[in-house]
């Protein structure tokens, strides 16, 4: 996955985020959306975040990972 730069993170629209409120789990491409994914999911298991907002940002990886 390529690095994501501070000043390239702050240009990226707010659509381009699994959590466009917080600009938090950027998902601008597919290597972003499988570690946002992989992120949430540890963050539900560790008792971090809910499972509702672990599975919307999951669904918002899954559109990214399965664009043509």
């Amino acid at each position: 996955m390529a690095e994501l730069k501070t000043q390239t993170r702050n240009t990226l629209p707010a659509e381009d985020f699994a959590e466009p409120d917080k600009r938090a789990y950027p998902i601008e491409d597919k290597p972003h959306a499988r570690n946002a994914k992989a992120r949430a999911s540890q963050a539900v298991k560790a008792g971090q975040m809910s499972k509702a907002e672990g599975d919307r940002i999951a669904k918002k990886a899954d559109a990214v990972l399965n664009k043509g």
